[in-house]
């Protein structure tokens, strides 16, 4: 059963991105044109600064899994992990709200002048929308980590597709009526609203979820903070990493400098999720597998599997970005992001590494050796910061996105491969011999995109399109008969059977 879950959630996983990203493609040049590039750079400026709140969360969500995995077969001791993880959360809210207070009271000392009065006038209303559904998803997170913990990743994945078809369908309408950024986080409000009591009554109902609040251990809340303090501290780094930026260029260059970085940014965000999407529905299995065993080879073995399946979407949609991308932009969002093409690229290209080998941080969680990296990370961060500002003075949005792939390449890859084979055990030379026997498949792929780059002129959309499928069956072929092994091509060739048996 938890393996029919496993592939359905991918599946789902799957299904999700892709209709956020049709959706996404359809919705953003439509939001883009009805709010203009100032108020969509508004717009992200103002979720840069209050996505910091989401630190208070402490690095807790992250560890439930973990936790729950030692304590599922004494049933009071998860009754009591329960209640401690709610009441941790609710407080966090709590002071989420009042920090909330704080910011909206002091709003012109955080955006200095960069804003025009109008501006800030928007940006206090789309602060306090924002804060609130920040606040909601802090105990939403509990019962969410809950279903995960039961591997009910059909039901967790089939809500972020219905997320995904209604966030734009509602949207849609209220920006045509003129209600601008503050109706799209009116409709994210909502939806985190019906998400939440979906999730209670998921948990209580068909999960039997149930809280203990007497005789709780807060003695373990010792152990817990030693473990979450470095979950917490990489998630400063992940917010200096792809927040800061958009902060500083608001400081630095303006609301249309943010908006042209925020389309790189969003494409980046859909980038990381096509990863993660296959990564997260292992995490119980990464625990429970080293809670058991803790055998370095299997773990090295579920590391390579996951990490090649994640390369070859990845490589897809990288290189058909390199070919095609800039046109892409171009028809989506328009001529004034030009420059976003090369912000995209200095983002996703040195991401790509750590994104196929994401499913190692799971694995030093698990292991509880997730500390030195978090150290090493967070000081490659303060360092993007100092090398950011002087290369947004010069070359603006582009400058931001180098710092970053400077503090990834410096971080994410050199460092981390060293501490995946000389800490973890894993054999991260098998691993890299493994990635590298499907390039040879990608070779055919890469002439097609240079000789289509060179020879036909994509104004023409239809034409665009045209060699934009062209290229992605090209890719698939190759990848099918040079890149994938036969574990690989037997898994495709079952699910697409079972997939003909439904229909």
């Amino acid at each position: 059963m938890y393996i029919n879950q496993r592939k359905a959630g991918v599946i789902l996983s799957y299904t999700s991105q892709l209709i956020k990203i049709l959706s996404g493609v359809l919705y953003t040049p439509i939001m883009l044109r009805l709010l203009g590039q100032s108020e969509y750079g508004l717009y992200q400026l103002v979720y840069s600064v209050v996505s910091y709140l989401s630190l208070l969360s402490l690095g807790f969500g992250s560890s439930y899994i973990r936790f729950y995995s030692k304590a599922k077969n004494e049933e009071n001791e998860v009754e009591k992990l329960n209640g401690m993880f709610i009441i941790i959360f609710l407080v966090i809210s709590c002071i989420c709200l009042l920090c909330g207070v704080v910011m909206i009271s002091n709003i012109s000392a955080i955006f200095g002048n960069g804003l025009s009065g109008s501006e800030y006038k928007i940006a206090k209303i789309l602060m306090m929308l924002m804060v609130f559904n920040l606040a909601l998803t802090f105990p939403n997170s509990v019962f969410n980590s809950y279903i995960s913990a039961h591997e009910e990743f059909i039901f967790q994945k089939t809500m972020n597709v219905l997320h995904n078809i209604m966030n734009p369908f509602i949207s849609l309408p209220l920006l045509i009526l003129g209600y601008g950024s503050i109706g799209m986080v009116l409709v994210t409000t909502f939806l985190t609203i019906v998400s939440f009591i979906v999730n209670i009554l998921y948990c209580m109902k068909k999960l039997k979820m149930k809280f203990q609040f007497h005789d709780m251990q807060f003695s373990k809340f010792k152990e817990l903070w030693s473990f979450t303090f470095f979950i917490f501290l990489n998630q400063i780094i992940d917010q200096i990493n792809w927040s800061v930026d958009k902060f500083l260029i608001g400081r630095l260059s303006g609301t249309t400098a943010v908006a042209v970085y925020g389309i790189g940014s969003q494409i980046n965000g859909y980038y990381v999720e096509l990863s993660t999407s296959i990564s997260n529905v292992f995490i119980p299995k990464v625990n429970r597998l080293i809670a058991s065993s803790d055998d370095n080879y299997e773990v090295t073995e579920l590391f390579i599997k996951v990490g090649r399946s994640q390369f070859m979407i990845l490589s897809l949609v990288l290189s058909g970005f390199i070919f095609f991308g800039e046109k892409f932009i171009e028809y989506w969002a328009g001529k004034g992001y030009h420059q976003s093409y090369f912000v995209t690229l200095f983002l996703i290209i040195p991401v790509t590494v750590p994104l196929i080998q994401n499913l190692g941080i799971e694995i030093q969680r698990a292991k509880n050796k997730h500390k030195t990296r978090s150290i090493v990370y967070f000081f490659v961060a303060i360092g993007n910061v100092f090398i950011s500002i002087p290369l947004i003075n010069l070359y603006g949005p582009t400058g931001a996105a180098i710092g970053t792939a400077i503090a990834l390449t410096a971080g994410n890859i050199m460092f981390m491969n060293w501490y995946y084979y000389c800490r973890l055990n894993i054999d991260i030379i098998k691993f890299w011999k493994s990635i590298l026997s499907i390039f040879p498949s990608l070779c055919i792929p890469c002439i097609t995109g240079c000789i289509i780059r060179r020879l036909i002129d994509l104004d023409n959309i239809y034409v665009f399109l045209i060699s934009g499928l062209t290229y992605v069956l090209v890719f698939l072929m190759c990848l099918w008969i040079w890149g994938m092994n036969d574990l690989e091509k037997k898994s495709v060739k079952e699910m697409s059977i079972k997939l003909k048996n439904r229909g």
